[in-house]
């Protein structure tokens, strides 16, 4: 795994690792028993402070999601995400078909993330508030 910043983000840079780290988790990037790269390679690589990179392994650690074994590194302990990676490499195909399909339509990348937070905002409010009834749409 390679970390990367984006410094013009505003979100902090242990936090930034963190994500990464979860995003790897939920797409199968990592899976347990997978090491992570030492702290001293992330700050050689991204020009950190080493307390930057060793904080955001100590919150992956509270999290439960890596564990750290001394002198050997730090290890994916548990996994994330609810489908099969099958299900996730079938549901990006159709999204990359639906974000080509919205360029097309003149959005930019902005309009097109704001479309998306809209909508997955509102299937999981109505989830929430109606999960039989959703249920009963579908079938």
């Amino acid at each position: 795994m390679e970390f990367h910043l984006d410094r013009g983000s505003g979100v902090a840079t242990y936090l930034q690792l963190v994500h990464q780290v979860k995003h790897a988790l939920r797409l199968g990037i990592l899976v347990p028993g997978d090491r992570l790269p030492t702290a001293k390679e992330v700050v050689e690589k991204l020009a950190i402070n080493p307390n930057t990179a060793l904080k955001a392994y100590r919150e992956l650690e509270r999290e439960g999601l890596v564990i750290a074994r001394p002198g050997q590194g730090t290890f994916v302990e548990r996994a994330l995400g609810g489908a099969s990676l099958a299900e996730h490499a079938r549901l990006r195909r159709d999204l990359l078909r639906w974000v080509r399909a919205a360029r097309e339509a003149g959005l930019d990348q902005e309009d097109v993330q704001a479309l998306i937070a809209s909508a997955v905002g509102e299937a999981f409010r109505d989830d929430e508030q109606a999960p039989a009834t959703r249920k009963d749409e579908i079938a």
